[in-house]
């Protein structure tokens, strides 16, 4: 029997989620809600548990344990009507080059069972929407990046989703070409109600999200606004490049009782009023220290607060416990 669903629910509802490769631990007890008509970013590093976490909620993939509502319905019982509320944009292009723009829609359209007029109609709809009109007979491989980024958002929205599920959607994209990407997500939640959710490993792209869940190791780490995130550090950030990081952190620790972080050419350190600290950092380490930048928080320093470690793999700062 299904379940009544109400528009109370959340748009997407993961409670316990765990998925393994053999002995890997992707996901590990996963607990996520998204609220309708929201923009929701999955900010991680590669290897974070992003795209497990994607292809369940994609129904592609069934997770070791663990439950997964979207749009009220359990994706355990009520795969096939759970399909129907949900669009896809996988981060690899699902579209055929050899056919047009108006084909690739038609054929998705067929598959939803979309015929005739009501094909027709949303098509030309998506089509003047994402300004694609003028190269609807175009074959889809002679479009640029951002174009053939268009023609996918339309054809996961032909059959008018609540939710759109997105995997890494500006892979390879310009960054005009991003900006306009996530202005369409923007424009489908605020005039269409549509919940976008999207992994990401880009902080400027979470910024723009109603909500972010910083992910790590298969686990939500903090989910909040990117300004709530961002105020949970406080201050200012300094950073400071010098020839000796490890070294210059263990003066820190002694003379001021300052815990920083350190990277291969540089300490970060977490500072209110940072400004004002830093004629005394000068004058405390004269000769040691080439530069020094101060700037409030962003999203890649929440990353590093919440983690202990950067959100770049091959370039992780770890954090110095001295």
């Amino acid at each position: 029997m299904d379940v009544m669903v109400t528009c109370d629910d959340p748009a997407v509802q993961i409670t316990e989620l765990t998925h393994r490769y053999g002995r890997r631990v992707a996901l590990d007890a996963f607990s996520l809600s998204v609220e309708r008509a929201s923009l929701f970013a999955l900010l991680g590093p590669n290897g974070s548990g992003k795209t497990t976490l994607f292809r369940i909620l994609a129904t592609v993939l069934t997770p070791s344990s663990g439950s997964v509502r979207i749009a009220g319905l359990d994706l355990a019982r009520q795969r096939a009507n759970a399909r129907r509320r949900i669009g896809v944009v996988f981060q690899e292009p699902s579209i055929d080059n050899r056919l047009t723009v108006a084909e690739n829609l038609m054929h998705q359209g067929h598959l939803y069972g979309l015929r005739g007029a009501v094909l027709r109609q949303r098509s030309t709809e998506l089509l003047h929407r994402f300004g694609l009109s003028q190269r609807s007979r175009d074959r889809v491989g002679v479009l640029s990046g951002g174009l053939r980024r268009r023609v996918e958002l339309a054809k996961a929205l032909l059959h008018r989703p609540e939710v759109l599920i997105l995997d890494e959607p500006s892979t390879g994209l310009d960054p005009g070409a991003r900006y306009d990407l996530l202005s369409h997500l923007e424009e489908l939640r605020d005039q269409d109600g549509v919940t976008c959710l999207l992994t990401t490993h880009l902080t400027e792209e979470a910024d723009r999200c109603d909500r972010v869940g910083i992910v790590d190791q298969g686990k939500a780490v903090a989910v909040d606004s990117p300004h709530a995130l961002k105020a949970t550090i406080g201050g200012d950030i300094l950073w400071v490049r010098t020839e000796n990081p490890t070294q210059f952190a263990s003066m820190l620790a002694e003379r001021f009782g300052i815990t920083a972080d350190t990277a291969d050419d540089g300490v970060r350190i977490e500072r209110q009023s940072g400004h004002r600290f830093v004629p005394e950092l000068i004058e405390a380490c004269p000769g040691t220290i080439r530069s020094v930048t101060v700037g409030k928080p962003t999203l890649e320093d929440v990353f590093l607060h919440k983690t202990g470690h950067g959100l770049w793999n091959g370039t992780a700062r770890d954090r110095n416990k001295t």
